[in-house]
């Protein structure tokens, strides 16, 4: 069949569909480690802080730190974080072209689990790294976002023996901290969340029981709450539930971001574990490969979202460039720590 001219050359003008980024893996398995990306000089950088090695106990929480730029052949290996013992479920943000990295929590040959105050700026062209004002409430396992490239919020998440319903709010500017609207859900850990504009929304994690149920402290939460940022006093937030998808799970340790218009959630599980994946009832949480989204501009979950390839869980950040969407690290199926990169296209939000 020939083409007329006119429709070659139309169709020749069309703009390429970029593949997605050939991450290579990560030098070494990690999980529970919180995400970071910046753009510098045109390329993309991933950087990757602390968490938890293959072998998924105490001794095996890390200090390490590493970074990918795109166009590079491999992973770099960065100055270790300058806290004197491995941690896990901290969190990162990128604001003003630089890194913030949150707290997370310690745990001894014991069991003994702590939750930590300390906060770094790492610059991602000096490699170095600068502490902070403290955070005044101690969380790890926390929602973070970040809000007109300056503030930073860090939403519920665990503290000492419970959870908080704090929602604490960093100035990068100033290296301040203020109080934001109380999270009005059920205190949890292990939820997920992102921003977009000015609409955060926050799903899942894990509740603690008043009273244990068949020698339980820990169930799911299935709450999901919606909160729009004051403009003119971004500590005020307007807080209201809204409702899961249809037929989803209660979400633990999902991968999740804001992108424009819209907050993506991806993998998890709906079996609540601490850090080795295993549940707190003794059986193997399942790690799902479920997307989710929900557009800000309809208020509404989109139907129909493909799954990704690969299911994971235990995650603290989902990345995005150029209209695909990464996970560093994670725990797969078989509850194993991996060094995968899980890619997925940006699942489109308008139906």
């Amino acid at each position: 069949m020939r083409f007329p001219l006119f429709l070659l050359a139309a169709l020749a003008a069309l703009p390429a569909v970029a593949a997605p980024l050939r991450v290579p893996d990560l030098p070494q398995p990690v999980t529970n480690n919180a995400v970071a990306a910046v753009v510098r000089d045109g390329r993309w950088e991933i950087f990757s802080f602390l968490g938890l090695g293959a072998g998924k106990t105490w001794r095996d929480t890390t200090t390490q730190a590493w970074a990918w730029r795109e166009g590079d052949a491999a992973w770099q290996e960065l100055p270790a974080v300058p806290v004197p013992v491995g941690r896990l479920a901290a969190t990162a943000c990128t604001a003003g072209g630089k890194i913030f990295l949150f707290g997370g929590y310690t745990v001894d040959e014991q069991g003994t689990e702590v939750s930590t105050p300390e906060v770094f700026r790492f610059d991602p062209v000096a490699r170095t790294y600068t502490a902070c004002a403290p955070m005044g409430i101690p969380v790890d396992d926390a929602v973070s976002a970040v809000y007109q490239d300056r503030y930073i919020f860090l939403i519920s998440g665990w503290h000492k023996n419970r959870n908080s319903t704090a929602v604490q709010i960093y100035d990068t500017q100033n290296d301040s901290w203020e109080r934001g609207t109380e999270y009005p859900g059920t205190p949890v850990f292990g939820h997920a969340g992102g921003l977009s504009g000015a609409t955060l929304v926050v799903w899942g994690g894990v509740r603690l029981l008043r009273a244990p149920l068949n020698g339980m402290k820990y169930a799911p939460s299935a709450e999901c709450w919606l909160g729009e940022i004051d403009a003119e006093d971004c500590t005020r937030i307007n807080w209201r539930a809204v409702s899961t998808p249809a037929n989803a799970p209660p979400l633990y340790r999902a991968a999740a971001t804001g992108v424009s218009g819209s907050i993506i959630f991806a993998g998890g599980t709906a079996r609540p574990y601490n850090y080795n994946g295993v549940g707190y009832d003794r059986r193997p949480s399942e790690a799902v490969a479920d997307v989710f989204v929900y557009d800000v501009a309809r208020g509404a979950w989109r139907e129909g979202v493909a799954p990704k390839d690969t299911a994971t869980m235990d995650h603290r950040g989902l990345l995005e460039y150029m209209g695909d969407c990464y996970i560093v690290g994670g725990l797969d199926a078989q509850q194993a720590v991996t060094a995968r990169i899980t890619t997925f296209p940006l699942p489109e939000t308008k139906q």
